[in-house]
């Protein structure tokens, strides 16, 4: 029997599936307690289930309002469970070792490098230090400032402004996109807030900087303003991120919020509006306008950010910054009739297009599948189930209202896609592969006609 159990020996894979699945189960339970419920009783299973894999997998969908339903011991879980989501459950448990004294084994630094998509095991404890005192550090100077916006505004006593500013810091660097303004108007997110410039700027650069990447942090660290040193990753997650923000802004301030249903915006909130509704689509789930008076335009445009998300290592899901951009040098090498794919003067492995050309083809099929199944089971609109799919698998949080009354199925369906968005798509296939001999032969080749 021993024997047996020595065989037994996970993956790095395999080992960051099984901790996001014990941690999503411990705080299911914890939520389940009584005193976790603002009211009598205690949550049900499928409730507290639903409220956990959201705050693991850093999305935002809620069935029942944050503010009202949960006490503030359940906040409190809430808040636990992001942070560490957030940062990673490897990257927690690591942190926590190194800080009681523990020595990091070399399993657990290879898992680590999976965890954060660093390049290499070496000098992984240091930079796991980094990743934790950095953001530590940007989430209290975030929480500063919205505690000070809070109590500011004079809705809030300096006791709760603290824990809202705290709460609202966390969710927003995790790209969580829970809020606790449900004490205003249920499922409120900051709409309150459209024309609070310092709280829409600081959530925006919390969202921002969290779904950016921690190995993009370490390159600014050390290279400064010399963008020229940057890994050419970090290159191209700055030069992508810096377009999908300005892009769909743009749009947003000069064709949706110029339509006769936003009439009664003010040249400041447009502004605003424009820069948040950019920002938060990249897997961050706040919103600061009424997105059911969105026109469809604008709802496809979101769907597509909800599924580029943000960038690798980070706090934010979705396909990820770099997969987008390594299939769009790959078509620019097709187009150029290059036999390599060139980027920031560096060649782009053709292992790295297959994967990304994977990774888009699982997100795609798990988009429509899960919203179209969504569709067909509550008899709703397509193009509303798939922004919430679209949601749910790139861990966004964002809905047009129809999360909260959905069936067990659809809410199943949803906890899955945001399950596989949080972990990754390679993370499980390599998962499920461990073990399997790679198949070596060589078989005939023989072309394809595509296009």
């Amino acid at each position: 029997m021993r024997k047996t159990f020595e065989k037994i020996r996970l993956t790095s894979f395999q080992t960051i599936i099984l901790g996001f699945s014990m941690l999503i189960f411990i705080g299911a339970l914890l939520l389940m307690l009584p005193v976790s419920r603002a009211g009598e009783g205690h949550a049900g299973f499928l409730e507290a289930l639903f409220t956990s894999s959201s705050a693991v997998c850093v999305t935002g969908l809620v069935v029942q309002d944050t503010a009202t339903y949960w006490s503030p011991f359940g906040q409190t879980v809430i808040l636990c469970l992001i942070q560490i989501g957030g940062m990673g459950v490897v990257t927690s448990a690591v942190a926590i070792a190194m800080i009681s004294g523990k020595k990091i084994g070399l399993m657990q630094r290879s898992t680590l490098q999976e965890a954060i998509s660093a390049h290499h095991v070496g000098g992984i404890v240091k930079l796991t230090g980094f990743i934790v005192k950095t953001t530590f550090a940007i989430e209290m100077i975030g929480a500063a400032l919205l505690s000070f916006a809070f109590m500011s505004s004079g809705e809030f006593s300096p006791l709760r402004g603290v824990w809202y500013g705290l709460f609202h810091s966390i969710s927003a660097f995790c790209n969580a996109g829970f809020d606790l303004m449900g004490v205003n108007a249920h499922f409120s997110s900051l709409t309150r807030y459209s024309a609070n410039a310092l709280v829409n700027i600081v959530v925006m650069l919390l969202i921002v900087i969290g779904g950016v990447g921690f190995l993009t942090w370490e390159d600014i660290r050390s290279n400064r303003h010399h963008f020229h040193a940057y890994r050419m990753q970090s290159k191209v997650i700055l030069s992508t991120t810096a377009i999908l923000l300005v892009v769909p802004a743009v749009f947003f301030y000069f064709a949706e919020f110029s339509r006769a249903e936003w009439a009664g915006l003010s040249q400041g909130e447009r502004l605003l509006g424009a820069l948040f509704q950019s920002v938060t689509p990249r897997t961050a789930g706040f919103n600061t306008l009424d997105l059911t008076r969105m026109s469809e335009v604008g709802c496809f445009l979101m769907i597509l950010l909800m599924l580029i998300g943000g960038s690798p290592g980070s706090t934010a899901g979705g396909m990820k910054t770099t997969t987008v951009a390594v299939l769009f040098y790959s078509s620019i090498s097709v187009f150029r009739r290059r036999e390599t794919i060139r980027c920031y003067g560096r060649r782009i492995d053709v292992d790295t297009v297959r994967s990304a050309a994977t990774i888009l083809m699982l997100y795609i099929v798990l988009f429509l599948a899960g919203g179209m199944a969504i569709s067909w089971i509550e008899d709703l609109p397509v193009l509303t189930c798939l922004f919430e799919s679209a949601s749910a698998i790139g861990t966004v949080g964002l809905t047009l209202g129809i999360t909260p009354g959905l069936g067990c199925a659809s809410r199943v369906i949803l906890i899955l896609l945001m399950f596989f968005g949080r972990v990754g798509g390679l993370t499980l296939i390599f998962a499920a592969a461990s073990g399997k001999k790679p198949y070596a032969a060589m078989l005939p080749k023989e072309k394809i006609t595509v296009g």
